[in-house]
């Protein structure tokens, strides 16, 4: 059991929090530019999106509907 911990330090629904986190914070020191003033929101709302698919995936109603919404998310 203690070498399954180490192995999986964060499960898939923290890490993609944390990813989303991240990204805002790298967002935030970006200069102010006519491209990153465009860009950056789309780059903010993807990040959080990865989350948002990988949580309705995880309430997929049986093993193939799991697999299909996860090449969805992955597709997005």
């Amino acid at each position: 059991m203690a070498m399954i911990e180490k192995v999986k330090k964060f499960d898939l629904e923290d890490r993609t929090f944390e990813f989303a986190q991240r990204v805002r914070a790298f967002v935030k020191r970006l200069p102010r530019t006519l491209c990153n003033l465009q860009d950056a929101p789309q780059l903010v709302k993807a990040s959080g999106s990865v989350g948002a698919n990988y949580i309705e995936a995880n309430e997929a109603l049986g093993k193939k509907d799991f697999r299909m919404r996860v090449k969805i998310s992955r597709k997005e």
